[in-house]
């Protein structure tokens, strides 16, 4: 019999097929992993083995695979008694966070508060997971349009982040987050104060700013364009253009952003910028398709 698997050779194989883009590779090196430490009796391996088949197969939409492996996992993980641990905990946010992938939203959620009732007992209530788990619950009740628990989980992880030394990014992060589903609310006026904390935040970082900008420059921009400060709308929806296009090149957040500037432009009248925008938009949208 081979000798037993190596957990950490196990993590530096697996990092390195996705370093090198050989992803044609991951499925069978997971499932021939799985099936040695199966064969060893090794769980540790096997819990191990699973959980990154959870992300992987969440990662690549086959949600049907990726439900398999929680619940061969979880069950697993019962059965040896360790369903207070932390660890218990850590599988069953990933699995969720499959689940709200796929769009499973009532198993996404029962896992995310099963998990939130294990670091009760385990963790201090401002410890930076708790900010973590919030967060990943906000996003849950926003997709399902539960906009008033969602601010109330995000404000809550906010809270938390507040308090980590050097977590200024996650900080502006989480403030464009709520400050989205205040604008879904409705609650303008706390959105374009969030945002603006926002936005201040992230251009203290300079040309390091994150990816996150783009969303603050564009909540900013809707909350001008809701009162009816057109000039200032247009300003920021172009700056947030501009990040789109630093970050992730003309993509169709690009064109849909663009899109956004064309409204405003008919809103002042402008109708050459505005056929400019809806050009631009097109061709952003054909290359793509192509």
């Amino acid at each position: 019999m081979d000798h037993k698997m190596d957990v950490n050779v196990f993590y530096q194989t697996l990092d390195d097929l996705f370093t090198n883009n050989e992803l044609t590779k991951v499925e069978p090196y997971l499932t021939a992993s799985l099936s040695q430490a199966k064969e060893d009796e090794d769980w540790q391996a096997y819990i191990a083995v699973c959980n990154e088949m959870i992300g992987f197969y969440r990662s690549i939409s086959q949600h049907e695979k990726a439900y398999q492996a929680s619940e061969d996992v979880l069950l697993l993980m019962e059965e040896l008694q360790l369903e207070n641990t932390e660890h218990f905990a850590t599988v069953l946010l990933n699995s969720a966070t499959a689940y709200r992938a796929g769009g499973r939203y009532r198993d996404a959620y029962e896992q995310y508060m099963r998990a939130a009732g294990i670091y009760e007992g385990l963790i201090a209530p401002d410890d930076y997971r708790f900010a973590g788990l919030y967060n990943n619950m906000g996003m849950l009740l926003e997709a399902m349009d539960e906009n008033e628990q969602a601010a109330e989980l995000t404000g809550k992880a906010l809270a938390i982040i507040k308090k980590q030394p050097d977590a200024r990014m996650e900080e502006a992060t989480t403030l464009t987050n709520l400050a989205l589903i205040n604008l879904k609310l409705s609650r303008t006026g706390e959105a374009e104060k969030l945002l603006a904390e926002a936005v201040s935040i992230f251009e203290e970082a300079g040309e390091q700013t994150d990816a996150h900008y783009s969303g603050a420059l564009a909540g900013l921009a809707e909350t001008a364009f809701r009162k009816e400060d057109y000039e200032r709308a247009l300003m920021f929806y172009d700056k947030a253009c501009e990040e789109v296009a630093k970050h992730f090149g003309e993509n169709a957040s690009y064109a849909i952003l663009s899109e956004n500037c064309a409204a405003v432009c008919e809103r002042i009248g402008d109708t050459a910028r505005r056929k400019e925008y809806l050009a631009r938009a097109e061709r952003v949208r054909k290359a793509l398709e192509g």
